[in-house]
């Protein structure tokens, strides 16, 4: 079954709405660890638009959980990540203009870049995740590169319009987790991922862990972030009646 990591972005774009020091994404996290989320996530953007430096040292001080760090290649980013030593950094593409990541690292493009900073990462004994869309090629790019995990992008499956798309952006997922897994690559998965859609995710057999963020937030709204955080732990260990083969 997988495990669950609860990303706490915007509890920090809440705050930064007003500059305070409230909602602190801090202990946002504490509480989510109390309810049963296995790893915590926040990505430190270069335009630190929500999460920013002090909450990175924070985080990697308070919890006892694993910290799964989000972040680009910035030279400044890659520095604190090196300094602080979270116990886990997902690289993910990044661009000022964007609302949220929209899609998969390009691995095979960036490849020259990626090596260094790979290579720093984990001499420094941090693990290293690649957060790819669900494609092959992606896939041996990062077998290449070394590192022991790939986070596949869900964003295709999660806006699917038919039950014909969501069908084949689900066989697509699973043919592409269980080839990473067989090449000995450690699969999560991210993006999108709600209440309604994320069983079907979570039965893949080769799933290891899913990432969640905005739907997780937005219905602690309602309901309060422990609720809402062990809802969805039993949605990710549920299994689904949708699998595909």
């Amino acid at each position: 079954m997988p495990l669950l990591g609860v990303n706490i972005d915007h509890v920090a774009t809440i705050r930064q709405q007003r500059r305070e020091f409230d909602p602190d994404p801090v202990k946002a996290a504490l509480i989510c660890q109390e309810a049963g989320a296995d790893s915590i996530v926040a990505h430190l953007r270069e335009d630190r638009r929500h999460i920013n430096d002090k909450d990175i040292v924070s985080l990697k001080k308070a919890l006892q959980i694993r910290f799964n760090m989000e972040m680009s290649i910035a030279p400044d980013v890659v520095q604190l990540a090196c300094k602080i030593v979270p116990d886990q950094v997902t690289l993910v593409p990044e661009r000022r203009q964007e609302l949220t990541t929209e899609g998969g690292l390009d691995v095979v493009g960036g490849f020259k870049k990626l090596k260094p900073v790979c290579t720093r990462l984990r001499d420094k004994g941090i693990a290293v995740s690649l957060f790819v869309d669900a494609q092959k090629a992606q896939v041996d790019a990062a077998k290449s590169l070394g590192v022991s995990i790939i986070e596949l992008h869900t964003g295709s499956y999660a806006e699917a319009k038919t039950r014909k798309a969501l069908f084949f952006q689900l066989k697509t997922l699973t043919h592409i987790a269980q080839y990473a897994h067989s090449l000995g690559i450690e699969v999560n998965a991210g993006h999108g991922l709600k209440y309604h859609n994320t069983s079907a995710v979570a039965a893949i057999p080769a799933m290891n862990e899913l990432n969640i963020g905005h739907s997780i937030i937005s219905y602690a709204v309602f309901v309060g972030l422990k609720r809402a955080v062990t809802e969805m732990r039993a949605i990710s260990r549920l299994k689904s009646s949708t699998r595909t083969g």
